[in-house]
């Protein structure tokens, strides 16, 4: 028998069929790589979907056709452009990149931190215009770091920002305390109420109808002058007009990562806002994390094929793993 028919066909989306993912040689099952436009093809037999170019939502569209389907495996940590209500109620079993870059944007969130605390948007600014201007700039340690998301990427980011000397809580689904990361959990649900008590709200939660519009403009406004937003989850999780017009008003700072469209529009308010940095969608992203996201597809690869449980399995109806919630 051809080695085609012994070995399960796995489909490769990629932005370009020729961006293909790196190590994947040698792997026991027949791979098919595409872009958007030849996924229809690509999937039909298929048993296995590797979401390579991971913000792709083209599956949606070609999902008459995915019937074979019982594994989908997104290279990332969020799942929220691929999730619809077909799928959820599938059994296609969904995997995601849980790991990959929680130490990487954990370090872009305290790089943040930082830089808002030694005003080094000012004096990049000042440098440019040559002019030498002394400052007093803030000291971290002290100083109070909420983090909305209480998962494995919130939970490395409270654990560098507490080793640098901050103060650190959490807001996830359901209040607690006694956390070893956190110590205290409040109810994300009851943000306005909490933010007053942090100088810098990081948002690192996954993008959920829970989570959509979560910071809206009375959270915003119930923010502390001079607070610092950051920004490394999903654009929408925050009211971007609302937050537009508290940064116009110069009552808050933020660096963002991300955004509600990307990428961001030339003539976006948001950047010539005053006290702000944009970044790429990059937080994660640091040298050889392409790698390492196909290392760990490979894994979980060879766990399939042999029959083994999977790595990271998403819950669906939430829309992430819940491993913050245990």
């Amino acid at each position: 028998m051809s080695a085609t028919h012994q070995s399960p066909v796995v489909a490769v989306l990629c932005e370009r069929a020729t961006d293909r993912p790196p190590g994947l040689d040698g792997l026991p099952v027949e791979f098919r790589y595409c872009a958007a436009d030849g996924l229809r093809e690509a999937v039909r037999g298929a048993r296995g979907l590797l979401l390579w170019d991971f913000f792709s939502t083209a599956v949606r569209d070609i999902w008459a056709d995915a019937g074979s389907l019982e594994w989908i495996h997104v290279t990332a940590a969020g799942v929220d452009t691929l999730l619809f209500d077909e799928l959820r109620d599938s059994a296609v079993v969904v995997t995601n990149a849980h790991g990959v870059f929680d130490r990487p944007i954990a370090e872009y969130v305290l790089g943040a931190v930082l830089a808002h605390a030694k005003d080094s948007l000012r004096s990049y600014g000042l440098q440019r215009e040559h002019r030498w201007q002394h400052r007093e700039t803030r000291s971290v340690l002290g100083a109070k770091a909420l983090v909305v998301g209480t998962g494995a990427i919130g939970r490395e980011t409270a654990r560098l920002l507490r080793a640098a000397g901050l103060q650190v809580k959490g807001a996830g689904r359901v209040a607690r305390g006694d956390d070893p990361d956190f110590g205290d959990i409040v109810a994300s649900s009851n943000l306005r109420a909490e933010v007053g008590w942090a100088d810098h709200l990081v948002i690192a939660a996954p993008l959920t109808d829970a989570t959509r519009g979560l910071v809206d403009a009375g959270v915003l406004a119930a923010m502390r002058p001079g607070t610092h937003l950051v920004n490394v989850a999903r654009g929408p999780i925050v009211d971007n007009a609302a937050l537009v017009e508290a940064l116009a008003g110069e009552r808050i700072a933020a660096t963002l990562d991300v955004f509600d469209h990307e990428p961001l529009p030339p003539d976006d308010p948001l950047w010539d806002a005053p006290n702000v940095t944009v970044t790429a969608h990059m937080s994660g992203d640091v040298i050889g994390w392409r790698d390492t996201l196909a290392a760990q597809f490979a894994d979980n690869v060879r766990r399939w094929v042999a029959g083994e449980p999977l790595l990271n399995i998403v819950d669906k109806k939430l829309g992430y793993i819940p491993t913050g919630d245990r």
